[in-house]
């Protein structure tokens, strides 16, 4: 192993750090998803699945950091590491591929549980057949660019010895620096798509500009990861430099930030439930049983609000309503349906699910306060 320093310590300290961070948000979306809202979705699943395939890749650059990537190619011949430090440059590259690929598909699966309109849902899955068919294009050229594969590691023995006995043939490298661009500018694309998407989704909501505002900036997140693919596009042509791992080291990092990025943006926009449950814990599913015990049910019905509750229940009219007296004239109704939810919905459940003989079912209570006019004529 080198010494860490100069741009292989950037690598190490940058893609451990952005690590970290994609691992909690992920950890975060997790527990949300089992524990609070108890619906862990398609969308869950696959962002699982690329924060997985995030871990391998960053730990490809922080042990091919330790092997000699940032470093110049010479030193690392006689001190006899460039070969393992190129085995390593290329595992990352390749599991890169599909870990952005995954958080994309994530991120598109959650919008489309949020759509309505039929052009929307045609963009979304535009996105994720893009994103599928230019992820496995250049993952195939990556992967299979020398025959044999072994041979991207193996030539640097050529370098140190002419007559080793390795042989083998690479593509050119103009193919290979082609389809990264027009897969960096394919990724850009469909990052904003993702990204801006949410304004026209939440456009026509029947709220305020700044609420509009709100939910389509968190919503949007997803497309950070974009600004780490713009500044990566001016290094890709150091794929040519002879002093490849030192030349390259930029297209590491900058490909390590846009991968954790995606991830850790695409889990936050689901935290909101964390938030009410650190204010509420009872919220949870764990403690549900306190909560049972606060609110009158009547047939088996589970209401939103009562009118007999006090101000600090959750169940209650004034929680719900503060405007309304306890001692205020209200007609109460209560509509509920025996449909269950579905289990692979990711999205929150409108009532809490209790087990025993209470109602699973989606219940809706309108409460009107009836007044009296007496006006004169």
């Amino acid at each position: 192993m080198q010494p860490l320093e100069g741009r292989s310590e950037s690598i190490f300290i940058i893609t451990t750090v952005f690590l970290g961070i994609s691992f909690i948000a992920v950890c975060l979306r997790c527990f949300v998803r089992l524990r609070i809202v108890k619906a862990f979705g398609w969308d869950d699943a696959f962002m699982v699945c690329a924060m997985l395939l995030n871990t391998l890749f960053a730990l490809c650059g922080i042990t091919g950091a330790l092997y000699g990537i940032g470093q110049k190619s010479r030193v690392l011949l006689i001190r006899g590491t460039m070969e393992t430090a190129m085995f390593w440059w290329w595992l990352g590259q390749t599991s890169y591929v599909w870990t952005c690929a995954l958080a994309k598909i994530s991120i598109a699966l959650a919008l489309l549980r949020l759509t309505v309109a039929k052009v929307h849902r045609l963009i979304l899955y535009s996105v994720i057949g893009v994103t599928c068919v230019i992820g496995l294009v250049f993952w195939f050229m990556l992967t299979l660019q020398c025959q044999p594969v072994s041979f991207f590691w193996q030539r640097v023995r050529l370098e140190l010895d002419p007559k080793a006995g390795v042989s083998g043939t690479c593509m050119n490298l103009d193919s290979i620096i082609a389809i990264a661009y027009v897969y960096s500018v394919t990724a850009t694309c469909c990052d904003l798509t993702l990204g801006l998407l949410p304004v026209w989704l939440v456009w026509n909501l029947q709220m305020n500009t700044r609420t509009k505002a709100a939910l389509a900036a968190i919503l949007g997140m997803g497309c950070v990861a974009s600004a780490a693919v713009i500044i990566r596009i001016p290094f890709l042509h150091d794929y040519k430099d002879t002093d490849f791992l030192y030349a390259t080291s930029n297209i590491s990092i900058w490909s390590n930030v846009e991968a954790s990025l995606g991830i850790a943006a695409g889990s936050l926009v689901t935290l909101k439930p964390l938030f009410r449950w650190f204010r509420d814990p009872s919220s949870a599913g764990g403690s549900r049983s306190r909560s049972r015990s606060k609110s009158k049910r009547t047939g088996g019905s589970v209401p939103l609000s009562s009118v007999n509750a006090v101000r600090s229940d959750t169940s209650g009219t004034q929680y719900w309503r503060p405007d309304l007296e306890d001692d205020s004239h209200a007609v109460v109704t209560t509509v509920h349906t025996s449909n269950q939810a579905s289990r692979t919905s990711s999205q929150e459940e409108l009532h809490p699910k209790h087990s025993g003989t209470f109602f699973h079912g989606v219940n809706v209570q309108k409460t009107f306060y009836v007044s009296a006019d007496h006006a004169s004529r």
